[in-house]
């Protein structure tokens, strides 16, 4: 073999044997995401629209990235102590699921990338400087806005002319309740409606606070983003309807629970899009300069069954502007 065809051949070897050990030794990319329900099922369909927002961009579990899955079950103190697990375990990104887990992650880390969902106010909470230019270590999708609340407690209204007492069903050991009291009470207000707060930590406190509704008076009531109303959905559904109260809630998936409407973003797809963010930080983007996204379309959904046992009749503007009516 002549001496110049054999230096080629022993430097494309020598460029074969580099390319295989970069492959074996790459570094797999590490997904931290923090839920607010007990289990994977529990938190469906979210839980499989993320898996299924991954795979659309190319990332399988387990295959080219880990997806590193706590489940804290709506309590403070596994939020705190799984936020804190997942910045221990370094992992490349940090992503929370609803608006009472962002704050955990903010308290765990101000340097790790971590991408929220359904925060709130994300520059009222402090995450991020604005939502066009964040700026810090946090980014992702916002879906709430006082513009949305009022709506949905005008939606009521046209539904029960009369109205003119209201209840909001917090629970307090969610961080952004107090956000949802003062947006509501400045709504409410705005359509000369009287709003009454009433509280539920626990499943357990739940029928106790719709008895306490009844004996204030409230014709009406609203629900916000929070995972125990989420998970008891169906009983928060039945306790609203046994008590006669019209109920008006945030998403498709609280309302499948026997809502009478419930007027926000698209929640799954909204899971769906948060692994962009994810795969852009891993591209080398910054979360400061990703701009928060916030939902660009509303859905409406009315229950004419629950209007039934109501006794309510819904105007047909409210019908024609339904993304979806349950007979």
């Amino acid at each position: 073999m002549r001496r110049r065809d054999f230096i080629s051949l022993l430097c494309g070897t020598t460029l074969s044997l580099q390319s295989v050990a970069r492959a074996q030794t790459a570094k797999i990319p590490r997904i931290g995401i923090l839920w607010h329900a007990p289990t994977a099922k529990a938190q469906e369909p979210y839980f499989s629209a993320i898996l299924g927002g991954f795979r659309d961009l190319g990332y399988f579990d387990s295959q080219n990235i880990v997806l590193e899955h706590r489940f804290a079950a709506e309590t403070p103190e596994r939020f705190r102590s799984m936020a804190a697990e997942l910045v221990a375990l370094n992992v490349d990104v940090l992503v929370t699921v609803g608006p009472q887990t962002a704050p955990y992650a903010r308290a765990a880390t101000t340097t790790m990338p971590i991408v929220f969902m359904g925060v709130p106010n994300p520059v009222g909470s402090g995450f991020v400087d604005s939502l066009a230019r964040p700026g810090r270590n946090m980014t992702g999708l916002s879906n709430f806005g006082a513009d949305i609340l009022a709506k949905r407690l005008q939606f009521l209204q046209d539904m029960r002319p009369s109205l003119s007492r209201v209840a909001l069903l917090v629970n307090p050991n969610n961080p952004v309740t107090p956000l949802y009291r003062e947006v509501t009470q400045a709504a409410a207000a705005d359509l000369g409606l009287e709003n009454h707060t009433f509280e539920a930590r626990t499943v357990g406190e739940l029928e106790r606070a719709f008895d306490a509704m009844v004996e204030a008076g409230v014709e009406a009531l609203t629900i916000n983003a929070d995972g125990l109303v989420f998970q008891q959905r169906t009983l928060v559904g039945t306790l609203a309807l046994e008590r006669r109260l019209p109920l008006g809630v945030w998403s498709r998936e609280s309302f499948d629970g026997g809502a009478l409407m419930s007027y926000g973003p698209d929640q799954v797809a909204m899971c769906r899009r948060a692994p962009t963010f994810v795969d852009k930080i891993l591209k080398g983007a910054k979360p400061g300069n990703l701009p928060v996204e916030q939902p660009t379309k509303l859905e409406l959904f009315i229950n004419l069954k629950a209007a039934r046992i109501l006794g309510l009749s819904v105007p047909p503007m409210l019908l024609a502007l339904a993304d979806e009516v349950i007979e």
